[in-house]
């Protein structure tokens, strides 16, 4: 795919993962004004994590970084037939296995909740409605990665709209069972558990019409010796580790954050929602643009447009995510009231919730590499290197968890939890760290011309941005009086003037949008300086 492909691409996915999180910034205003950050709210959260977790894995983790590659690999062949049986494969194996995957789940749900949150043995109804919500929730799981296999395959015959539309049915669903479903219920947030199982359902219903519209709906079979299947299931197996660093990450946190008391789990499920606004928007649709054309480069041994492509979404991710950490870090406050504040999330929360704000905003830049630098190595089904990068990510991370919260404690800190986000910021950058290392010291990844100019001119932008910021930006106290049309006019203000600013400054330091095509990173390797 060329570099303009590849930038189409990139903005169709982020025009429409833009729209998903722009409803999921409704979805959890819905949240956050109906029921605050109280036990009902933990309860739902910890019984979403799970299935979400697992679906991180298998879904949009695992199964995605292993089934891309093998399938572009034999379309590459240009057997059509042979893409078929594979999909077809897939589709029957994983569907068994997943079923049965969700049987036990629901089976064991109070396992599952003991393991997750160990905090929660402590008030018995809090366990119990978790318990509950899990048995519905799980098989969210089932239904979600057989929606993924979906979406590879349109991915991979260039049908990016549909996949990256697909998360938008979720917030709709849940926006409408909070509203309309969950007054007439005794429990009210019981509500969000059928929504869950209901978008399952349609998302998965959604793209069959379009897989059937390139030829691709699969007709499932159990072929578990199918070599394409058996190669998916080996590439799997280690993947399923090292692609969700993240998420086991975060699940640490949730587990210690049920220890440390009733409130912190909701105000690290908000704060992350925020920081997850960015990374979803351009991180997750620049990974999901590049894999397939990393893969094609990889099945083609062209090695100098494996490593362009890399340079390039590099370069795409610094000039990105810095506004993005500055503007998180800077309106952490506003953000959280103005999108949140209301009904029964009160100011104490407001500022529990922009304390892990703050520090999840600083981990953005590593969050966002990890997703451009893992299909580095997936895309030429190398997926040993991440398992070994995430153990030593992991390690330091449950390090980091005891020590900050432990400082926390003794300094007698109340945002404790903070030092969970805190810790699981530490950990991915050493994860990206560790990761670019790889690809630099397997020759994949070359420091091509220009960089030096190109750090300078985004530091000096991120630096007027800041200045802009802070100048401008009222204490926190007024964005909680404040009228709700006075914070969103003022917030919007903010946003639009800190991206204008930076956008300007850049232009003014000299770069062009033609510096940062993919076709100039290729250029600066066909004159030698790659390699």
């Amino acid at each position: 795919m060329t570099g303009r492909g590849l930038l189409r691409s990139t903005g169709v996915i982020g025009a429409m993962t833009l729209l998903s999180r722009i409803l999921g910034l409704v979805r959890d205003m819905v949240f956050a004004r109906m029921f605050g950050a109280g036990y009902a709210m933990d309860a739902f959260i910890y019984a979403n994590r799970i299935p979400n977790m697992l679906r991180r894995f298998s879904a949009e983790g695992a199964f995605s970084q292993a089934f891309v590659p093998v399938l572009n690999e034999v379309r590459e062949q240009g057997d059509e037939k042979a893409v078929r049986q594979l999909s077809d494969a897939v589709a029957g194996t994983m569907g068994v296995l997943l079923f049965v995957i969700t049987l036990v789940g629901v089976v064991a749900a109070p396992l599952l909740v003991v393991a997750i949150a160990p905090g929660l043995l402590a008030d018995d109804a809090t366990f119990d409605l978790t318990v509950l919500m899990l048995r519905f929730t799980f098989p969210y799981l089932l239904f979600i990665s057989l929606t993924a296999m979906a979406a590879g395959l349109l991915n991979t015959y260039g049908r990016f709209a549909v996949p990256a539309f697909t998360p938008v049915l979720l917030n709709v669903s849940l926006i409408g069972f909070a509203l309309f479903v969950s007054p007439k219920l005794e429990q009210p947030t019981l509500a969000l558990a059928f929504g869950v199982f209901v978008a399952g359902v349609v998302q998965l219903a959604f793209q069959l019409p379009f897989l059937k519209g390139i030829g691709q709906l699969p007709r499932p079979r159990w072929a578990w010796q199918d070599s394409g299947m058996r190669k998916i299931g080996r590439l799997m197996l280690p993947a399923i580790f090292g692609s969700s660093v993240v998420q086991i990450n975060l699940l640490i946190d949730n587990i210690l954050a049920s220890l440390l008391g009733e409130g912190r789990p909701a105000w690290l499920y908000y704060s992350d929602r925020l920081m997850e606004f960015p990374l979803g928007v351009f991180g997750i649709a620049l990974a999901t643009a590049i894999l397939p054309s990393l893969s094609r480069n990889f099945a083609n041994d062209d090695r100098d447009s494996f490593t362009a492509t890399l340079d390039w979404s590099l370069r795409l991710v610094v000039l990105m995510a810095l506004p993005a950490t500055l503007g998180l870090a800077l309106l952490a406050g506003p953000l959280v009231t103005t999108i949140f504040y209301g009904g029964v999330f009160d100011a104490f929360d407001v500022e529990m919730a922009r304390a892990s704000l703050w520090a999840f905003s600083g981990g953005l830049l590593a969050f966002i590499s990890i997703k451009v630098l893992s299909p580095g190595y997936f895309a030429r089904q190398d997926t040993k290197t991440p398992v070994k990068v995430g153990l030593v990510a992991l390690g330091v991370n449950l390090v980091c968890n005891l020590g900050f919260v432990y400082v926390f404690m003794q300094l007698e800190v109340e945002a404790t939890h903070a030092g969970l986000a805190l810790a699981t910021t530490v950990a991915a950058f050493v994860n990206a760290g560790l990761l670019y290392r790889g690809l630099r010291r397997s020759g994949q990844l070359a420091r091509l011309p220009g960089w030096l100019g190109f750090l300078l001119r985004v530091a000096v932008a991120g630096v007027l941005m800041a200045a802009f910021l802070l100048w401008l930006s009222p204490p926190l106290d007024w964005w909680i009086e404040a009228q709700v049309f006075d914070r969103v006019l003022r917030l919007l203000l903010l946003i639009a003037g800190g991206a204008a600013l930076y956008f300007a400054a850049l232009f003014v330091s000299g770069l062009r949008p033609a510096h940062l095509k993919l076709d100039a990173a290729t250029a600066r390797i066909v004159n030698g300086a790659g390699h």
